[in-house]
C-alpha cells in the first residue's frame, strides 16, 4: 500500500519518494520491519498463549529425552511468522503483482491448514487434523499455483540465448541475449549443465505434436502440486527441535532470494546465462520479509525454546520455499536447497516401510534408531528395547539438541552455497 502512495507522491516531486522504486530499499525495509514485528508481537503472543492454555501438555520421553523441559511451552508460533511476513508485504509490496499475490495466498492457505491441525491437537484430539485433509489442502493449493502460472498472462519469461559474436574480425566471443518477447513457457533450469534450459513440452511431450504445449503444462501443474506437498511435509518433519526448522529455512530463503534477484534483473540474468523473469523482483521483497520473520522467531525459538511454531508455521514454510523455486523456474534445485528436508522425508519413508516389511515376518526391524533422522541423534540404543533390530545404530551416543540443530544448519548452509554456485559451475 505504501508503495503505491509514494509512487503517487513521486509525481509531485516529493523528496525521497523515488526511493520506493528500488528493490534494495523496499526489501531492506521489509526485512527490518518483519524482524521488529516478530520480536515485538512474539512476546505478547507467548504471554497470551500461556494465559489461555495454548501450551504443550505432553511429550514422549522415548523420543525426546529432554521432553519434560518443554512442557508448558506455547505452540502455534507459526502465527508470529505469518503476521511478521504478511504485514511488510502488504505495506511495501506491489499488490497487483501476480507473484506477490501467489506468495501471500500460499502463506495464508498453508498457515490455515496448520492452524486447524494445531487447534485440534490442543482442544479436541492429540492426533490433530487427519493426514488426508492436510494432503488434500496441500494438493489443492499446488493445483491453484500451477494453473495460475499456466493461465495468467503475467507469468511469463524471456528465454536466454547464447550466440557467437566476432570482435575486430578475428576474435569470437559468446554473448548472452534474451528474446525480446516474453512468452509462456514450461522451461526450467538443470543444475551443473551448460546451456541448461530444459523445456518440459519439447523434451517429454514432443510426441503429442501440436498438443505438446498442453502436455508440458499439465506435467508442470502436476509437478507443482507434488513439490508443494513434498516440501511442505518435509519442513513439517524437520520441525522437531528448538530452532531447527526456522534456522534451516532462513538459510534456504537467503539462497532463494539471491536466485530470485538475479532472475529478475536482465543484466545479471544475461551475465549468469539464465532466463529473465519479468516482475519476479517482488519475490525479493517477500523473501526479505520472510527471512526477517524467521530470524525474529528464532529470538524465542532458539534452544531452550519459549515457543514452538507448530504445523501453523512448518507447513507454510515448506510451501513458501517450493512455490518460490517454481516461480523462478529453479524447481530442480529443490533437492539441493532442501537437502535436510529431503533426508527427513526419506528417513521416515524408509523407517515405515522397513518396519512393515519386518512385521510381516515377525521381526521388529528398523533402519534408524528413530525417524525423522534428527531424532536418531538424541536417542541411546538402549532406550529402544532389546527386541528391536536396528540396521544403522550410529551415532552410538546421545547428542545435545543444540549440537544437532547447529550441525543441521551447517549442512544447509553448505547445500545452499552449492545451489548458488550452480549459477557458474556448468
Amino acid at each position: 500500500m505504501l508503495y503505491y502512495l509514494f509512487r503517487f507522491l513521486e509525481q509531485w516531486h516529493i523528496p525521497g519518494s523515488g526511493m520506493w522504486s528500488y528493490i534494495s530499499f523496499r526489501s531492506l525495509l521489509a526485512l527490518v520491519l518483519s524482524l521488529v514485528i516478530s520480536v515485538w508481537f512474539g512476546e505478547y503472543f507467548i504471554k497470551w498463549m500461556r494465559s489461555n492454555g495454548g501450551t504443550e501438555t505432553q511429550r514422549d520421553r522415548t523420543i525426546d529425552p529432554y521432553g519434560q523441559m518443554k512442557l508448558g511451552v506455547p505452540t502455534m508460533g507459526g502465527i508470529i511468522i505469518i503476521v511478521a511476513t504478511v504485514v511488510p508485504c502488504l505495506l511495501f509490496g506491489r499488490l497487483r503483482n501476480i507473484y506477490m499475490l501467489l506468495m501471500i495466498v500460499t502463506t495464508l492457505w498453508l498457515g490455515a491448514i496448520g492452524f486447524a491441525d494445531d487447534y485440534i491437537k490442543l482442544k479436541v484430539s492429540k492426533d490433530g487434523l487427519h493426514p488426508k485433509y492436510k494432503l488434500l489442502g496441500q494438493a489443492l493449493l499446488g493445483l491453484i499455483i500451477g494453473l495460475t502460472l499456466w493461465l495468467s498472462p503475467d507469468a511469463v519469461i524471456r528465454e536466454n540465448v547464447s550466440k557467437q559474436e566476432t570482435l575486430n574480425g578475428k576474435q569470437t566471443t559468446e554473448v548472452v541475449i534474451h528474446k525480446s518477447e516474453p512468452v509462456k513457457s514450461t522451461t526450467t533450469t538443470i543444475p551443473f549443465v551448460k546451456n541448461n534450459n530444459l523445456n518440459y513440452s519439447d523434451t517429454f511431450f514432443s510426441w503429442l505434436g501440436e498438443h505438446k504445449s498442453a502436455g508440458g503444462w499439465a506435467f508442470f501443474v502436476l509437478l507443482t502440486t507434488f513439490l508443494v506437498m513434498a516440501v511442505s511435509n518435509g519442513s513439517n518433519l524437520n520441525d522437531g527441535m528448538d530452532g531447527m526448522c526456522a534456522g534451516n529455512s532462513a538459510v534456504i530463503c537467503v539462497a532463494l532470494g539471491i536466485l530470485a534477484y538475479v532472475s529478475s534483473h536482465i543484466g545479471y540474468a544475461a551475465y549468469f546465462n539464465i532466463m529473465y523473469i519479468p516482475q519476479s523482483e517482488e519475490l525479493v521483497i517477500f523473501l526479505s520479509a520472510f527471512i526477517g520473520a524467521l530470524i525474529g522467531f528464532l529470538w524465542y525459538n532458539a534452544y531452550p525454546a519459549q515457543v514452538f511454531m507448530g504445523d501453523t508455521g512448518s507447513l507454510a514454510i515448506g510451501g513458501i520455499i517450493a512455490v518460490v523455486a517454481i516461480i523462478i523456474h529453479k524447481e530442480l534445485l529443490i533437492p539441493i536447497l532442501c537437502f535436510v528436508f529431503l533426508c527427513e522425508s526419506i528417513s521416515v519413508l524408509l523407517q515405515v516401510n522397513v518396519a512393515k516389511f519386518g512385521n510381516k515376518r515377525g521381526q521388529k526391524l528398523r533402519v534408524f534408531k528413530r525417524a525423522p533422522i534428527h531424532d536418531a541423534f538424541r536417542i541411546q540404543p538402549g532406550q529402544l528395547g532389546d527386541d528391536l533390530k536396528i540396521l544403522i545404530k550410529r551415532p552410538r551416543g546421545c547428542w545435545f539438541e543444540s549440537k544437532i540443530t547447529t550441525r543441521f544448519w551447517i549442512i544447509t548452509i553448505g547445500m545452499a552455497a552449492l545451489a548458488i554456485i550452480t549459477l557458474k559451475i556448468r
